[in-house]
């Protein structure tokens, strides 16, 4: 489920000149404006940051249910292809989109608009994973030297290289970009591992008789953060901010459905992307495992709400690792304000 080597947020830095040249970065927490829009009806597009999958269940599921109809809203589902989501958001050709910590604070380190506004999915599912019969790996430590399958995100190799580091390792590494042929390098032991969610692909792996053991990266110095989260920008947020409320309260409401109904969510998720879903098996488990794991409601119980603490924590460490570019592709030398990166302002209110 890791992004594609089309879709890294390294390419946004190559299109970044372009796209400034009709939007300037604005502050994170968005101000709405006082005068509130009429319920009327409303055509919303949300980005999908790879082909469907359990992280947006909840996007399928409020579809399916008439949440948004319900909402006077008509929600067009943007599929995946070579533009990031977030560039698409950015430039306005999406309205919403989905994407993840790591890609939403580099693209707007890199001076695009976008900014986090649902958290969809409440906690890190990615993890290091590795053939279960590979007797050579029995800590991150052990991952030294060996080949790592990877996807050229961002931030990608300082997560590995601070696993490794954690265990007494010096967290050097050999790399090959694979994309999603990645799973298959490992399992033919052309490579020794890579990162895989806990959600899909270690639940795949199993059942294909390939089962992966694996590490968790955050009981090995990396902070958690957001693996999947939806994200706006500053001008939408300003231009419709009744709209993006009823937007995300429906979103809401899906996420929900799915917490309480993973079995049922599962089935419309596949029935809206059979070509896509051809083992309703492995999004079934998926699914009943982010309802029961803590995946898509917080500690609090809360759907959507984005954690304070955890975008500081996790800002900190790409800042100090060097890991956020400006427009020009230079380090950031200042760290951000983190409360620019995302806002809780236009979810619904308890």
């Amino acid at each position: 489920m890791r992004r594609s080597t089309a879709r890294p947020i390294i390419t946004l830095i190559a299109i970044t000149s372009v796209v400034m040249t009709a939007l300037t970065a604005c502050s994170g927490n968005t101000s709405p404006k006082s005068v509130a829009e009429p319920s009327q009806p409303a055509k919303v597009s949300i980005a999908l940051d790879y082909i469907p999958n359990t992280n947006h269940i909840g996007i399928y599921a409020a579809q399916a249910k008439g949440f948004f109809k319900d909402e006077n809203l008509t929600v067009k589902i943007v599929p995946y292809a070579s533009t990031p989501a977030e560039t698409l958001v950015a430039k306005g050709v999406a309205d919403f989109g989905f994407s993840f910590s790591n890609g939403t604070a580099s693209a707007r380190a890199s001076g695009l608009d976008v900014l986090q506004v649902f958290a969809n999915i409440s906690k890190d599912q990615y993890v290091l994973a590795y053939r279960s019969d590979d007797s050579s790996i029995t800590s991150p430590k052990d991952l030294e030297g060996k080949t790592y399958a990877g996807f050229g995100t961002a931030g990608e190799d300082a997560e590995v290289s601070t696993v490794i580091k954690a265990d007494g390792g010096k967290g050097v590494f050999k790399k090959v970009i694979l994309d999603t042929a990645a799973y298959d390098a490992v399992y033919n032991k052309k490579a020794d591992f890579t990162i895989a969610a806990t959600t899909v692909e270690i639940i795949e792996a199993r059942e294909i008789g390939k089962p992966l053991k694996y590490f968790v990266p955050a009981d090995f110095g990396y902070p958690d953060n957001y693996s999947s989260n939806i994200i706006s920008s500053n001008a939408y947020l300003r231009a419709h901010p009744e709209v993006a409320r009823r937007f995300l309260r429906a979103v809401q409401k899906g996420y929900q459905f799915a917490q309480a109904n993973p079995k049922q969510a599962a089935e419309i998720l596949v029935a809206a992307n059979k070509s896509e879903l051809k083992n309703p098996l492995v999004v079934e488990k998926g699914a009943q495992l982010l309802a029961a794991d803590g995946y898509l409601k917080n500690q609090d119980g809360k759907f959507g709400i984005i954690d304070d603490a955890k975008w500081s924590s996790f800002g900190n460490y790409l800042f100090k690792n060097r890991l956020l570019n400006d427009s020009k592709g230079k380090p950031l030398t200042q760290e951000p304000n983190w409360s620019d990166y995302y806002t809780n302002d236009f979810l619904p209110k308890d």
